[in-house]
């Protein structure tokens, strides 16, 4: 009978195991290196979360926070501008809520005259209070699409169609957007509204043809308004202008034909006075002073008595021409 040798085997599994042994704290130092650290970006902040509830707010940069889930970082985007976009769709959004499910529906409105207009506008926001907006309500992104939409039918529902397509878009703007803040300030979303601002504002399709001829003749008769204001601010102006020109020249020639008026009868009245002390003396004067005026111009007329019987001697040295002689 022949002995065999003595063979020793390995277990095979139990060395497989001893390996898994020492790869575990391995593998436990790998995990818990890289999630002890985190980066912020520039415009965010980093929420960071202890065993579910609220521990610290980061700034951005680079910070190390507790591995193996201990620790939750949520990033905010703070200083980023968010959009909301109601009644039409980009293609380039980023925002989750940035476009409504039905846009159709969104700009369906009924205005304060029981009339239907489509109505596209957005909102732009930003988060203002991180812990607000992550823990005050569930989904404050929807939240204030549901505000927004409900504040703009709203204003519309206030409003004639003429108002909302034409003359009160800025007044619409302006009343939304003040509504719309009070209301994201009273449910607390943590949210700050920066802008809301109208889009395109139509009639519906079926009666856009009427609506764009009823636009047509409001706008034609504002510049036709325009023009007459234009040509009466042009010759108004120039009239009245002419009117007060000649209103001051009759005033002027008033005040001179009063004056000469009042320096005659000043003169008449010292005239007059003296005359009444002696009025022999006056009249005399006052007859060779208008003899003095006259009979120069009387030239070749000689004014004789009618008794004189012979004008040779007297004609003497007088001019050649023949006088008239008068009796």
């Amino acid at each position: 009978m022949s002995s065999s040798p003595i063979r020793f085997v390995r277990p095979q599994n139990g060395f497989k195991f001893l390996h898994l042994l020492w790869l575990l704290p391995v593998l436990l130092v790998s995990i818990a290196t890289t999630t002890t650290y985190y980066t912020v970006p520039a415009d965010a902040v980093g929420v960071v979360l202890r065993f579910g509830k609220f521990h610290e707010d980061q700034k951005p940069g680079l910070h190390f926070k507790l591995p193996f889930g201990i620790d939750e970082v949520i990033l905010v985007p703070i200083k980023r501008q968010l959009k909301l976009e109601f009644g039409f769709a980009s293609t380039d959004w980023t925002n989750p809520v940035q476009t409504g499910k039905d846009p159709e529906r969104e700009r369906s409105m009924l205005t304060g005259d029981l009339s239907a207009a489509l109505v596209e506008w957005v909102v732009q926001y930003r988060v203002d209070e991180p812990n607000l907006y992550l823990f005050h309500v569930r989904d404050p992104g929807l939240t204030l699409r549901d505000l927004s939409e409900a504040v703009m039918r709203e204003v519309i529902g206030d409003r004639t169609v003429e108002e909302v397509i034409t003359t009160g878009r800025q007044e619409i703007e302006s009343t939304a957007l003040t509504r719309l803040r009070e209301m994201s300030k009273s449910y607390q979303l943590g949210l700050t509204i920066d802008l809301l601002q109208l889009k395109n504002v139509n009639p519906p399709q079926a009666v856009q043809m009427s609506f764009n001829e009823v636009n047509k003749a409001q706008q034609d008769r504002e510049n036709m308004i325009n023009i007459a204001n234009g040509e009466y601010n042009k010759v108004v102006p120039k009239a009245t202008g002419e009117a007060e020109q000649k209103i001051s020249e009759a005033d002027g020639y008033r005040l001179k034909r009063v004056n000469e008026a009042r320096g005659d009868a000043d003169a008449f009245l010292s005239v007059l006075a003296e005359y009444v002390k002696a009025p022999e003396v006056t009249r005399t004067r006052i007859y060779f002073e208008t003899m003095k005026d006259v009979l120069p111009q009387l030239r070749n007329t000689w004014i004789v008595d009618e008794k004189v019987t012979q004008l040779l001697p007297m004609l003497q040295g007088a001019p050649i021409a023949s006088p008239e002689v008068r009796k």
